[in-house]
């Protein structure tokens, strides 16, 4: 299968339009949040009415593929619903950026939208974070390695931190050096050779690929202080095998930082009806970032 097809197949997953929108939002586009190799790196923000000053970011990327087209507020409808500010990034796209590039844009994603809280009406020290498949793969990056800007930066963007403080994502890679079982490597190979152009030349070779796959995992930056995460994942994914999401969740509470995963039976790389699940994002958002306690 052609490499962008295939990662933008994911995307349109999960940004199928699972239910109606209500337009009880108002959306701005291209707000741009940083310039890479003479492109505008953009995001759109979702403002619902009324709105609870809380802000969710959204990672746009299947297979670390991202385009505008992609947006879709039917599939997060449920956080608008709640009433949360949905910031949907766009970032730098494979085949033109690999993963460690990519990466970066992510944090400065973060560190405009907290420069700019005010300005959106949300909390700047209370911001969510969600995506699927790579974008679940970057929320899991910024929960482990989100941290403060550098205060002697010439752009103000850059003084600001790029942490979260609540995190819920879908079938996320988080081990790319043991994939599917102890071992195995997938980054860019295997399972993961069709998204190659994603891990860049250093995937060329197995010894660069033991570092490259150590510095793009998530799973190898847990500690203590992470914000709550909830991963949702199928036991049928082929392409994201469940022991990802597993093996994270239990290296998380064996750090003892709050982690759980709600497995989805018979569930593949995504579903028709995943947007059901985004109501269950919108209580874990409600109860880690808010401090609302859910109903019995």
């Amino acid at each position: 299968m052609n490499k962008i097809l295939s990662a933008s197949l994911l995307l349109l997953t999960l940004s199928a339009a699972c239910a109606q929108t209500t337009n009880n939002f108002t959306r701005t586009e291209d707000v741009i949040y940083g310039r890479k190799s003479g492109t505008a790196l953009t995001l759109d923000v979702f403002q619902p009415r009324p709105a609870n000053g809380f802000g969710i970011v959204l990672m746009v990327s299947g297979g670390w593929f991202s385009a505008h087209e992609f947006i879709n507020a039917a599939y997060f409808q449920p956080l608008l619903d709640r009433g949360y500010t949905v910031f949907t990034v766009v970032h730098g796209s494979q085949p033109k950026f690999n993963v460690t590039e990519i990466v970066p844009d992510i944090h400065r994603a973060l560190r405009f939208i907290r420069l700019n809280a005010a300005k959106y009406g949300v909390d700047p020290d209370r911001l969510g974070i969600t995506g699927g498949s790579a974008g679940g793969h970057l929320s899991l990056t910024m929960a482990t390695q989100g941290g403060p800007g550098d205060p002697k930066a010439k752009d103000p963007v850059d003084r600001a931190s790029s942490a979260v403080q609540c995190v819920a994502c879908f079938f996320p890679p988080t081990d790319f050096l043991n994939y599917s079982q102890p071992g195995e490597d997938a980054v860019g190979v295997g399972v993961l050779k069709d998204f190659k152009p994603a891990f860049g030349p250093r995937s060329d070779t197995a010894e660069e690929r033991q570092k490259l796959g150590r510095e793009i995992s998530p799973i190898y930056f847990v500690h203590s202080n992470m914000p709550p995460i909830l991963i949702i994942h199928g036991d049928a994914d082929k392409l994201v095998p469940i022991c990802q999401a597993q093996t994270f969740v239990e290296r998380c509470q064996a750090a003892g930082s709050t982690a759980k995963l709600i497995t989805r039976e018979g569930k593949l790389h995504g579903w028709p009806d995943i947007v059901k699940d985004m109501e269950i994002f919108a209580d874990w958002f409600d109860e880690h970032l808010r401090g609302i306690k859910p109903k019995p």
